[in-house]
């Protein structure tokens, strides 16, 4: 039985892909999740498969060496993906301490663990071995807005402390494959929604507020563009180079669907009018008329776009969800775990989104 040592396991996209990883392989394999269950982990994510026997949750930083190092003692690793990262830009602005603590140096932390538990005597390591480290597309910086394209070869020109400390990450992955042949590789994803995503990010903010009838907040003139992935199509990416991809390698995971900020707020509140009942008293609130601009956000970056040319021609993955279908499947997903959302949306959060918006 393969085992998987997944970081940041409760939060957004870590949970996505336990919840895929469990749906394809089932019993044929293991998954140990470490998480810190910081602001954005939240064990509800995985309630479904947290009595399976073959996961097991472990509660713990990637920044405290020895728990980790525990963890590797006492597991035959097969499979590292290292989702575990601060990774709210607003945050990041405001703490960016935490970003380089949890970022660089966690990463750092999982390196040499893995390496450790890994590397032989004559230098070579275990057979079959692999680590993935999953990143984002905001460290190659911004685009113009009226063409180009992110590749594996653009140069990082991060803008915000949080992708500063991405980038930083992802060149430590690359001296350790390039100084130590340690096999791993890196994926840098473009933006993810779905299920389980905290309410900071757009498209889940945009959700909640207007069916509560609250202000929609744009930070500018709602113009920043971003390539939207839905999350199980991530989960899918990070399994397949895994498995296929060239060690060493650099895979870039786009979605082919580039918005506006603006536009996508406008797509949800459509979208909702469409699945709201015609008696729900919701139906009424959501309109146009919500949308509030407010102050830019500093540094923003006005457009991001990837082009996964190469893990289609080396593995065949392509994005199989348009945004249409998986804005839908995530407003139902919504519907149907309103409890989740009351929850996540309590106490800290509402005090976080007071001072970030203004409004």
């Amino acid at each position: 039985m393969r085992t998987y040592l997944v970081t940041g396991g409760a939060g957004f996209i870590g949970s996505n892909y336990i919840h895929y990883m469990f749906k394809k392989y089932g019993d044929e394999i293991r998954i140990i999740n470490v998480d810190a269950l910081t602001y954005a982990g939240n064990p509800e994510n995985l309630r479904e498969v947290e009595k399976r026997p073959n996961y097991t949750f472990v509660k713990a930083d990637i920044c405290d060496r020895e728990a980790i190092e525990k963890i590797f003692a006492e597991n035959d690793i097969d499979r590292v993906v290292h989702f575990a990262a601060e990774s709210h830009v607003d945050r990041s602005i405001v703490y960016p301490e935490v970003f380089v603590q949890t970022n660089v140096l966690g990463t750092a932390v999982m390196l040499n663990c893995a390496k450790k538990a890994w590397e032989q005597p004559d230098g070579t390591y275990l057979p079959g071995k692999r680590f993935l480290h999953v990143s984002t597309d905001e460290v190659y910086g911004s685009l113009e807005e009226d063409g180009g394209y992110f590749y594996e070869t653009t140069p990082y020109a991060p803008h915000s402390p949080y992708s500063a400390s991405k980038a930083g990450a992802d060149m430590l992955v690359k001296s350790y494959m390039d100084t130590y042949h340690f096999p791993a590789n890196i994926t840098n994803c473009s933006n993810n929604y779905g299920p389980y995503q905290f309410p900071e990010k757009l498209i889940p903010l945009i959700i909640n507020n207007a069916l509560q009838g609250k202000k929609l907040p744009v930070y500018g003139d709602g113009k920043n563009v971003r390539d939207w992935l839905y999350v199980e199509d991530h989960a899918k990416a990070i399994d397949m180079v895994q498995e296929q991809g060239r060690l060493f390698e650099t895979y870039n995971v786009g979605g082919h669907n580039e918005k506006q900020n603006i536009e996508i707020i406008k797509i949800i509140i459509e979208t909702l009018q469409e699945m709201l009942p015609a008696d729900d008293p919701r139906k009424a609130l959501v309109s146009e008329d919500l949308i509030t601009y407010v102050e830019d956000r500093k540094g923003h970056d006005r457009r991001y776009a990837i082009a996964p040319d190469k893990i289609k021609a080396e593995i065949g993955w392509y994005p199989e969800t348009m945004f249409k279908e998986g804005i839908k499947k995530t407003i139902a997903w919504y519907f149907e775990h309103e409890d989740w959302m009351k929850n996540v949306t309590s106490g800290d959060y509402q005090k976080y989104y007071s001072e970030m918006y203004k409004i």
